[in-house]
């Protein structure tokens, strides 16, 4: 029978860092600062522990009350005791990440496991039901714990940016010759767009949602061809709202002077977390691209457009 061989110095090193890991990023969910020396002491502690289930006079520590007990030490540790409302957060927050964690190492050794693996890990009870056994490897749990954890990180931090976005999105209404278009819209506070000779502001839109109602000569060319071309070509030309459309000059990131397609609408209406606003003094800007990646907008607002003071100028639908 081969011996079995135990390096419980690598163990000991292996714990160490994933328990500094895990509370590290314990520190950065709920946002709380960590000293070094707190997070190393907390990890030994949580290092020694497991240190601990290769000598038998220690068996009964290997209960959940002791084991929830050492957590709080942990914690305690790491982060201090500030208030029970932020230490719940704090544990909360610890526990969600381990189970995440555990839970990833998981599920990624079952999607590289083979039929037969997954066979041969099968056992009958006594009882004539069936478990199953699930053996890790160790050099896999090494491998595989720093990627489950970046990756809890990324969805992490972009459902908090999200969150952050979802604040300054709301709904818009564009109201020309009976024809009305919604969509969500960002304020954007450094948008200072406007008509250089009116000083109307100007709310960028993404083209496509007028495209039923502009030429069809246009279509795939705002982004290619110049807005002063396409506006000449439309001389002679049947366009109901010819009469509404303006050159708007502006200047993008890393580029030159350029103009922007804008049409006159008879009212926009932004509805912003409980307030609303309307403003007929305002442009659209027709963009050819897209304004958001994940479709989370598709316009730009004009902060001058959401100002309370402006309220007695903005016109109210009858």
């Amino acid at each position: 029978m081969n011996a079995l061989v135990v390096y419980i110095d690598l163990i000991f090193a292996a714990n160490l860092v994933i328990d500094g890991i895990l509370l590290w990023l314990t520190g950065w969910m709920v946002k709380l600062r960590i000293s070094w020396w707190r997070l190393i002491l907390s990890a030994l502690v949580g290092a020694l522990y497991v240190v601990m289930m290769f000598v038998p006079e220690l068996s009964f520590m290997y209960t959940f009350l002791i084991k929830f007990g050492l957590s709080v030490v942990m914690l305690w540790i790491a982060f201090g005791f500030g208030s029970l409302q932020s230490y719940l957060r704090t544990m909360g927050a610890f526990y969600i990440i381990n189970f995440a964690a555990a839970g990833g190492i998981v599920g990624i050794h079952y999607l590289l496991q083979s039929s037969s693996d997954i066979w041969n890990g099968i056992m009958f009870t006594a009882s004539g039901g069936h478990a199953y056994g699930l053996k890790i490897g160790f050099w896999f749990v090494i491998a595989v714990f720093p990627l489950v954890l970046i990756c809890f990180k990324a969805v992490h931090s972009s459902r908090i940016r999200r969150e952050q976005l979802e604040t300054y999105i709301g709904e818009v209404v564009v109201e020309i010759d009976g024809v009305s278009v919604s969509c969500p819209g960002l304020l954007d506070t450094g948008n200072r767009l406007c008509d250089p000779l009116t000083r109307i502001p100007v709310m960028v839109m993404e083209s496509t949602l007028w495209e039923g109602h502009l030429p069809a000569a246009w279509k795939g060319r705002l982004t290619q061809d110049g807005a002063d071309k396409l506006l000449l070509e439309t001389d002679g030309q049947s366009f109901a709202w010819q009469d509404r459309m303006r050159l708007v000059p502006y200047r993008g990131i890393n580029r030159g002077a350029s103009f922007m397609l804008a049409l006159k609408p008879d009212l926009v209406t932004i509805k912003l977390g409980e307030d609303i606003f309307y403003s007929k003094r305002v442009l659209i800007g027709l963009d050819g691209g897209t304004l958001s990646g994940d479709g989370a907008y598709r316009a730009v607002i004009h902060p001058d457009l959401t100002q309370k003071e402006s309220a007695t100028d903005a016109a109210l639908p009858s």
